[in-house]
């Protein structure tokens, strides 16, 4: 196989540059519009050795460079002893980066693996536990953020398992307060796809853990959502972009939630609805009707 010539190489390099650029601007973007970091906060990064959490830890230290604030990260690895675990990788990867972390150590393999019969999806389980441990370990190093590595991708995910299988409207916050009430957790990857954080770990070559020591398990309802989207995306480009934009422009009065909206205060108040009486936003023809009203004959 030939080498790459200078051209190929220089192309390379000047599109892993721009590639690095939209993460960092996307990022710094959603930590603006979300607030999600602040002067003086001290942020716990967790990584899982996958790609999207090595590509939140490089875009956050890039963003701490340049911040017009100060805060700080700590990288935070739960080591939950599946076997062949590469305990390794990670302390290592770590120590070249010359940043504070800690690789904590909890057993939580074995607990799931007692609890759950043979054959069904550990994962929930497994989450939720990890969750805990992180809380804990949150509160120890002082942390005032905890950042996750979820994407664009996982947040639209989340939507259609919920709509599906789940019978709600809800999706994955950018920012929320966590299950125990103590700590704020964050995703500041919210606008990034998932393909560019794909590519960003090809090209930055960090070392991934796969997510399969327990056996590989298959999360089928998730899968099937993201066959879906990429079958949408591929079938009806900008399609998805949609959707995701639509979950950043909500109007609960076009909804059923009656604890959302206070449907029993709708009165004829002599003043235009905000929201309007259509339902469907495909076109804004509000201008041609009122020009078409203006110019209509009175009736005889």
């Amino acid at each position: 196989m030939n080498a790459p010539d200078h051209k190929q190489l220089e192309k390379q390099r000047v599109d892993a540059n721009k590639l690095e650029k939209r993460l960092c601007r996307l990022a710094g973007q959603a930590v603006a519009d979300f607030d999600m970091i602040g002067a003086g906060d001290r942020v716990m990064v967790c990584l899982s050795g996958g790609k999207d959490s090595y590509g939140l830890l490089d875009v956050l230290l890039k963003l701490r460079a340049r911040a017009p604030i100060a805060f700080d990260i700590v990288a935070v690895n739960l080591d939950q002893k599946h076997p062949g675990y590469p305990e390794r990788v990670l302390p290592d990867y770590l120590k070249s980066l010359g940043i504070e972390f800690l690789i904590a150590e909890q057993d939580t393999y074995s607990t799931v693996k007692r609890l759950i019969p043979e054959g069904k999806t550990m994962c929930s389980l497994c989450s939720r536990l990890r969750r805990g441990v992180l809380y804990r370990l949150a509160g120890e190093l002082g942390a005032t953020r905890i950042a996750l590595g979820h994407h664009r991708d996982d947040i639209l995910e989340t939507f259609f398992l919920n709509l599906f299988f789940g019978g709600r409207l809800k999706a994955m916050p950018p920012k929320l307060g966590s299950d125990d009430g103590k700590h704020v957790v964050i995703r500041p990857l919210a606008y990034v796809k998932e393909k560019d954080l794909a590519r960003y770990a090809a090209l930055r070559a960090f070392p991934i853990i796969p997510c399969d020591l327990c056996g590989s398990q298959d999360q089928l309802q998730r899968k099937q959502v993201k066959q879906l989207l990429r079958q949408w995306e591929k079938e009806f480009p900008g399609r998805v972009e949609t959707i995701f934009n639509s979950l950043q422009r909500v109007a609960p009065s076009h909804l059923l939630d009656r604890k959302l909206f206070d449907f029993p205060a709708v009165t004829a108040a002599g003043v235009a609805a905000a929201d309007g009486d259509k339902a469907f936003d495909a076109e804004d023809f509000s201008a041609i009707a009122t020009a078409m009203l203006r110019t209509a004959p009175a009736p005889e």
